[in-house]
């Protein structure tokens, strides 16, 4: 079973940085649109701080796993790099990509998060985003996010439980919706200049 789960994280790392590698700035560009996709573009100006990832991949055949990286902000200032591992087992079946924003509440939830190894128990749940195609942020280099319908049709509410709020936006794939229970985070905070 480790070897099958290791096979599909080295799977999905691979395709997740691969397509992040296209964009000129993929973090910047998922900020931009969580703040234009109805009620998450509201938490960043009432969360103490937040965690972004413009892509996640995950897959499975019975057993699954996702794999991501992203950056994390404190009072909207660059602190550190995150990178996120999942592992499921349940009736599942095919893949999706996805972008995250995980919002804290207050300074004991982001001081939480970054502590250095994190995980979402079962009962925390993502609001998943289910328009905004047509506010995709891309580059010229062709990366984009985004999932159908208009932005003015999404239907997105949420709040803090736990002192985390979760938004997800499916960039595509065969999976329904992306399931965050369970989801493990390694924070390194980056150097400081004085």
């Amino acid at each position: 079973m480790k070897s099958v789960s290791a096979g599909f994280m080295a799977l999905f790392a691979a395709f997740v940085l691969s397509g992040s590698a296209l964009a000129a700035d993929p973090h910047g560009d998922t900020i931009r649109l969580f703040k234009n996709a109805g009620e998450s573009g509201k938490f960043f100006e009432k969360s103490y701080g937040y965690a972004v990832f413009p892509n996640i991949g995950k897959g499975g055949l019975g057993i699954g796993a996702a794999f991501g990286k992203g950056r994390v902000y404190e009072k909207g200032r660059l602190v550190g790099d995150v990178s996120l591992t999942q592992l499921s087992v349940g009736l599942q079946a095919g893949g999706q990509a996805f972008s995250e924003m995980i919002f804290f509440e207050d300074k004991g939830s982001f001081d939480e998060f970054t502590s250095g190894n994190f995980e979402f128990g079962a009962d925390i749940g993502a609001v998943a985003i289910t328009a905004s195609a047509n506010a995709s942020a891309s580059t010229e280099g062709g990366a984009s996010a985004g999932a159908s319908g208009d932005k003015k049709d999404a239907v997105a509410t949420g709040g803090f439980h736990s002192g985390v709020a979760v938004f997800t936006i499916a960039k595509g794939g065969l999976m329904y919706q992306a399931a965050v229970g369970g989801q493990k985070f390694s924070y390194k905070p980056r150097g400081r200049k004085n």
